[in-house]
């Protein structure tokens, strides 16, 4: 990766549910402070229970990390809270958004300042949320039910983003989302990243437009990490183009015909 400080370290985890069920396989991976890591991979991958595992969101779901270590600036924080988390700067928008559907715009929004204190603070944050997200404050007074799936979205990530953190797990941000709204949100993390300094591991399945708006990225598949590197180079090698872009001749591959094909043995771990 680019030269910088690591903000987030994950070493060799691995992930079990109900005692029985492996589903992370050592998975390893670092975020520089500022930068921009997309987590790709296909449905089943591991991708959204390596951000639980991170933002230790899996005890709801009777899953644990049974090896390895997470650091957060160089601290373990296997053991912490998900607000303890949130304190410390890192805050996930989970997949399907997950508003509440009978508050307003406004009313969810708030909700993602509940760790802090100052009024003021909490009123400026929330001013800084609709300039990236103008849309959100002309639908404010809404219910969040009423809204469209890119607004709610919007909705999300403006709720992360009044907890003010340094680093934000996003997960399937593209999912469900017209193209022309999808290319909207990752030009808001764009600026996010640019002019506010958050850091963004985000988990996706739209391997071209994480590819284009990313740093760094990790292929997934069945649990572990089977390639990394550069977003740049990574777009362009033969191998992701052809098992994740779709570029590698004939009939354009999706996801889920991808899933059929035979990996090169370089490939499997």
């Amino acid at each position: 990766m680019d030269p910088g400080k690591i903000i987030l370290d994950v070493n060799g985890i691995e992930v079990i549910y109900n005692h029985v069920i492996l589903v992370l396989k050592g998975v390893s991976l670092q975020v520089r402070e500022g930068g921009i890591v997309a987590l790709l991979g296909g449905n089943g991958a591991g991708k959204t229970t390596t951000l639980r595992a991170i933002s230790n969101l899996l005890k709801g779901e009777r899953g644990e990390v049974t090896k390895g270590s997470i650091e957060l600036r160089g601290e373990r924080i296997e053991n912490l809270s998900p607000s303890d988390l949130v304190q410390r700067g890192v805050v996930q928008v989970m997949e399907g958004r997950h508003c509440f559907a009978h508050l307003t715009i406004e009313e969810n929004l708030l909700t993602g300042a509940y760790t802090r204190r100052s009024k003021a603070e909490i009123a400026a944050n929330l001013e800084k949320v609709y300039s990236y997200f103008p849309r959100l404050k002309t639908r404010r007074s809404s219910q969040a039910a009423y809204t469209s799936g890119g607004e709610q979205q919007m909705c999300a990530i403006g709720r992360a983003l009044m907890a003010n953190p340094s680093m934000v797990l996003l997960d399937e941000p593209s999912m469900g989302l017209a193209p022309q709204i999808v290319e909207e949100v990752f030009e808001i993390v764009k600026d996010l990243n640019q002019k506010e300094r958050v850091t963004f591991l985000l988990a996706e399945q739209n391997t071209n437009m994480a590819l284009k708006y990313a740093d760094y990225g990790y292929i997934m598949e069945s649990g572990r990490v089977v390639m990394d590197g550069a977003a740049a180079d990574l777009a362009s090698n033969e191998d992701v183009k052809e098992f994740y872009l779709g570029m590698g001749g004939g009939e354009r591959k999706s996801f889920r015909d991808v899933k059929s094909y035979k990996r090169r043995k370089r490939w499997l771990a």
